[in-house]
């Protein structure tokens, strides 16, 4: 049986939606294992959004600020606040570690150690937890689910009927952009897509930027990311799929529950997959590094290495194959 702890503090700071939603399953693992803990998140806005009305979560912190060192501030404030029993952390940068061991009565503050280049990421968390005693071998099926509230629900549903009403065939949200440019999808595959869809029947909702001169589809209202989650739920519940690339709100989809087909090209799908149909563009890419993809030369600037015109990979995705994944869900 894992150890019990009382007041237990998870620092993920990493910045990306995606980043938190994959730790969620060990979040809600550690609050299933001890029962009555207090457990509090530290992590960045807008992804706190998504577990501010958690049950398993008893409070949520975010940095003060965007400058430099803000991530540290937090952290040091968190521990000020209250000595945690046990702190878990993805966040390796600035020290924060360090802070961690000093200040918990436990930490275990390095999830990606020693990480298999074909395993999941969120497995690789709840592996190294079940290893360190801190959960038990049920919890490593567990898959990220995000806990939607009925207001959340209904107001989904709302949005969804009246955009679609009851289709012949099931809608399909098409999420377009990408926090990096090295994991967009060619324009014009969008459109060719949502053609496609469109003439086969399937509502065509959009989340990103959209040209209003030319709209790949009907986009779904801005919203924040719990609002947003509850029209992704909606389209899931009436056989619907998400599609875009290895971003933060494709994850938000597979989280509520929605059907997805995920295009990744610069990440490695075996890594970063998200249990639903997940299409890699040029698996044979030699410059691609599973476990270290910050290093990789087309990351930080999306220039690859094999084509002047914009990352192959995600080149390699064509119409037809994601048209096919798609209509197969």
């Amino acid at each position: 049986m894992p150890d019990r702890y009382a007041d237990i503090l998870v620092v993920d700071l990493l910045g990306g939606i995606g980043d938190l939603l994959m730790l969620l399953p060990a979040v809600h693992g550690l609050a299933r294992r001890n029962p009555g803990v207090r457990l509090r998140v530290l992590t960045h806005e807008p992804g706190a959004d998504l577990v501010r009305a958690d049950p398993a979560v008893a409070e949520v912190r975010t940095p003060r600020h965007g400058r430099p060192g803000a991530e540290r501030e937090a952290v040091v404030e968190a521990l000020a606040a209250c000595r945690p029993d046990l702190a878990v952390a993805t966040t390796r940068y600035d020290g924060i570690p360090d802070l961690l061991e000093a200040g918990a009565g436990r930490a275990v503050t390095n999830l990606w150690r020693d990480p298999p280049p074909e395993q999941p990421v969120g497995d690789r968390y709840l592996e190294i937890l079940c290893a360190e005693g801190l959960l038990g071998a049920t919890d490593r099926a567990a898959r990220p689910r995000v806990h939607l509230g009925d207001e959340t629900r209904r107001a989904g549903e709302r949005a969804v009927a009246r955009l679609v009403g009851e289709p012949l065939a099931p809608p399909v949200v098409l999420i377009t952009d990408a926090g990096m440019a090295v994991k967009r999808w060619p324009e014009r595959r969008w459109r060719g897509l949502a053609h496609a869809l469109t003439r086969r029947g399937h509502p065509v909702l959009t989340v990103g930027p959209v040209d209003p001169a030319a709209p790949v589809g009907v986009p779904l209202p801005r919203a924040d990311l719990p609002t947003l989650a509850g029209q992704l739920a909606a389209v899931g519940r009436r056989g619907g799929v998400v599609v875009g690339p290895d971003t933060g709100p494709v994850r938000l989809a597979a989280a509520t529950g929605a059907a997805t087909v995920a295009l990744f090209g610069p990440t490695d799908a075996r890594r970063y997959g998200m249990g639903g149909t997940d299409l890699q563009g040029l698996p044979g890419c030699g410059y691609r590094r599973p476990t270290a993809i910050t290093e990789q030369p087309c990351w930080w600037g999306a220039r690859c290495p094999l084509d002047a015109a914009g990352p192959a990979c995600m080149a390699d995705l064509d119409v037809a194959a994601v048209l096919a994944a798609v209509t197969a869900r």
